[in-house]
């Protein structure tokens, strides 16, 4: 069995727009570290300027991660196990068969039940609606493939 993989976001995968996030990531870090040094000289420092300093820096910092590809969301469903990743700060999380007691579908969102008693909530939304129905259609079967028990709930929008 092949893995299937899913994005979950708008992504987009062409070199130009990867190399202009990293450029817009590096000018925006460039021109907080000269605003800081502009304004420390000129003692002009309040929070205001540590503020800007500090987001024009964390936003720097996401578009370089972005364009090298790392802040992509995705699940990808293999033979014997799941990785997702809903948030592009958090890390990817990998649920094997073996630890999954049960798999709730709801509509929009997915519940993986864990053996230890824990929960990961895959929420689809209603933006991308298109891929909802193909990663259902894996999950069932890679639920019916490792003996992972399946619930489908449905509920009125």
């Amino acid at each position: 069995m092949e893995t299937k993989y899913f994005s979950l976001g708008p992504t987009e995968s062409s070199a130009p727009v990867k190399v202009l996030r990293i450029v817009f990531g590096l000018l925006c870090i460039g021109i907080a570290a000269y605003w800081a040094v502009y304004n420390v000289k000129a003692s002009k420092s309040d929070t205001t300027l540590w503020v800007t300093v500090a987001f024009l820096t964390a936003f720097g910092s996401y578009q370089i991660w972005a364009g090298l590809g790392r802040a992509a969301r995705f699940i990808e469903i293999g033979a014997e196990k799941i990785i997702l990743r809903q948030n592009s700060f958090l890390p990817v999380k990998e649920l094997p068969a073996s630890d999954l007691n049960k798999i709730e579908v709801y509509p929009l969102n997915l519940i993986f039940y864990t053996k230890n008693s824990g929960k990961k909530i895959l929420r689809f939304g209603t933006t991308f609606i298109d891929i909802i129905e193909p990663i259902k259609i894996e999950v069932e079967e890679f639920a019916s493939r490792n003996n992972v028990l399946l619930e489908i709930i449905t509920e009125e929008i």
